[in-house]
């Protein structure tokens, strides 16, 4: 039996392969963009208030920081007590023609040892956790081996 592939949460990104973009929300009125979307009103406490837009985000940006997670999260992180924990690197990064800062896991294999400050990565597709029917799949971030 087939697994159904499912966003662990909806409407945050969408696409495949090169098409794979996370989305966002775009205010009108003052054109900061957010992420995760927003979809009551603008969070800019500047702003006078617009219409929110949903947008495609840049595919790539910088390493802004990084981590690594050694710890096993707390619910409503899925992850089974029964296996090891396998810890991961955490990414901030930098998209630059939005001018914010996104947060997610690295690809399996990628360690801090292998990140910088100023790498560029991309999102990419990836998996939070699979049970009998189901895929929860999420975005990653990859090197794409250029450096600033």
């Amino acid at each position: 039996m087939s697994r159904t592939h499912t966003p662990a949460v909806s409407g945050w990104f969408t696409g495949e392969g090169d098409a794979f973009r996370l989305l966002g929300t775009r205010c009108s009125a003052c054109a900061s963009v957010f992420f995760p979307r927003e979809d009551v009103h603008c969070r800019n406490p500047g702003c006078p208030g617009g219409g929110l837009e949903e947008v495609a985000l840049s595919p790539r940006g910088r390493i802004w920081s990084y981590t690594d997670s050694r710890y096993r999260p707390p619910s409503p992180y899925v992850s089974d007590p029964e296996l090891p924990w396998e810890p991961y690197a955490l990414i901030a990064v930098e998209l630059e023609s939005e001018r914010i800062v996104v947060l997610g896991q690295a690809v399996s294999g990628v360690t801090v040892a292998d990140l910088a400050v100023g790498m560029e990565v991309e999102a990419v597709p990836g998996v939070l956790h699979e049970d009998a029917e189901t895929t929860w799949t999420i975005w990653k971030w990859r090197p794409t081996g250029v450096t600033a």
